[in-house]
């Protein structure tokens, strides 16, 4: 096994500090960026890194970002899904990179559901 570098354990250390800041529920909210086969190809990687870019340069350390496979909706990819605390998610569909700053910007940080983008409000289970 390779030695880890000091970049890999402040990775790993960033990576636990989210999953605790969730856990323990004062997370803001949680952005889910869709990177089946379907989202990479339509350039979910591009707005992954554009999301990650913008909440570091707003220092946003209470927002989770993750990652699914495909959300079904392969010709309306790239995808998010953003669940803000307290609110019905709300999943995002044909996506560039400045449409999720947009979202970060607005519905994230503002509390605005940006409807330029928004395909559909509320989960998908019933129950």
């Amino acid at each position: 096994m390779p030695r880890m570098s000091i970049d890999d354990l402040k990775k790993i250390r960033e990576d636990g500090k989210r999953t605790l800041t969730m856990r323990s529920g004062h997370a803001r909210a949680k952005v889910t960026i869709h990177m089946g086969t379907c989202g990479i190809s339509a350039g979910a990687r591009e707005i992954m890194s554009a999301l990650l870019k913008e909440i570091e340069r707003m220092n946003m350390s209470d927002v989770i970002v993750t990652t699914s496979g495909c959300a079904g909706l392969c010709s309306r990819e790239p995808m998010a899904t953003v669940e803000v605390a307290g609110h019905s998610p709300v999943k995002y569909a044909d996506l560039k990179s400045d449409a999720i700053v947009r979202i970060l910007r607005e519905h994230v940080a503002g509390g605005r559901i940006v409807t330029d983008y928004a395909l559909a409000s509320g989960c998908e289970t019933t129950g």
